[in-house]
Order: C-alpha cells, then sequence, then structure tokens
C-alpha cells in the first residue's frame, strides 16, 4: 500500500488529494485546495503555497507525489507564474522522496478512460472511483485523479527502475 499526494497547481488554487493505494484499490484520506489571494504579492502568494503543501506532506507522509505538468497557457505572464507556482510547489512535494509529473490528457485517461473527458466526467469517476459521498471542489478533484492517476502506473515506474538498477549492476 502506498500514499500518493496527488497536485493540480495553480498560483491562487492548488488542489491537492492524498490517496492511499495498491494498484487496484485506493481510497481518499484527505483532499482539499490551498487558496491564496490575487492582490498579494506573488513572492508572498508562492511562500503560502510552499508552507501549506509542506504541512499537508509532514501531516499525511506521503510515499510519493504526482503533479500535473505545464500546460500552454494563452497568456504568457500567466504561463510564467504558474510555472513559478509549479516550482515551489515541486520543492515541497520533493519531502515525500519520488516526485512524478503527468500530463492533463493521460491523468484524464486513467480515470475517465478518456483524455479528452471534461471536469465533470473527470469529477465524476473520482467521486466513484474513491466511494466519495460528492464530488470534490474541482481542483481538488483533478489532484485526487493526478494522484489515482499515478496509483495506476505505479507498478510500469518500479518495473522500469527495477530493469535500470539491473542492467546498471546493483
Amino acid at each position: 500500500m502506498a500514499r500518493i499526494l496527488g497536485i493540480d497547481p495553480g498560483s491562487r488554487a492548488t488542489g491537492f488529494g492524498v490517496v492511499d493505494s495498491d494498484g487496484q484499490r485506493s481510497r481518499a484520506v484527505h483532499y482539499g485546495v490551498i487558496r491564496v489571494s490575487g492582490d498579494l504579492p506573488l513572492v508572498r502568494r508562492l511562500d503560502l503555497l510552499y508552507a501549506e503543501l509542506v504541512t499537508v506532506v509532514e501531516e499525511y507522509a506521503p510515499d510519493e507525489a504526482a503533479i500535473e505538468e505545464v500546460f500552454m497557457a494563452k497568456n504568457p505572464r500567466s504561463a510564467l507564474v504558474l510555472g513559478q507556482a509549479r516550482g515551489v510547489l515541486l520543492l515541497a512535494a520533493g519531502r515525500c522522496g519520488e516526485v512524478h509529473e503527468y500530463a492533463a490528457r493521460a491523468v484524464k485517461k486513467a480515470v475517465a478512460g478518456y483524455g479528452q473527458a471534461d471536469k465533470q466526467q473527470v469529477g465524476h469517476m473520482v467521486k466513484m472511483l474513491l466511494g466519495l459521498d460528492k464530488v470534490p471542489a474541482q481542483d481538488a478533484a483533478d489532484a485526487l485523479a493526478i494522484a489515482l492517476c499515478h496509483a495506476h502506473t505505479r507498478p510500469m515506474h518500479a518495473q522500469a527502475r527495477a530493469a535500470l538498477d539491473k542492467a546498471a549492476g546493483k
């Protein structure tokens, strides 16, 4: 059983979800959304995102983390700010040990079976797969979906690591 932290990065709202999974069965341990005011200076927002995610990592002690990869934004400034937020979130997630990155399309395919599923479909599948009473807030549902995607691909990562270790003579 592995404990996985999923992260849906954002500079004002970052979703997080902690899931326990054996690869076949998963359960939500804790999830939510870290919200920071857009009125704050960027450095303060980044500091708050980092501190809040570190608190989650310290309280729930995930074994691994998974975060959504950067996507292309229409506005270059927004893309830059999101990249900076992702950077501090990656730093906080690094306290878990391994951190894996997934494209949004891969997450949607792993959870909903279709790489172009919409947010509502992903949220509904997260609710069903984790046996939740209701669909979580969108950012939290996305983070749980990222954690589930990693839970489903962990065996492949373990096989790849074992093959690399064997090739290196370890």
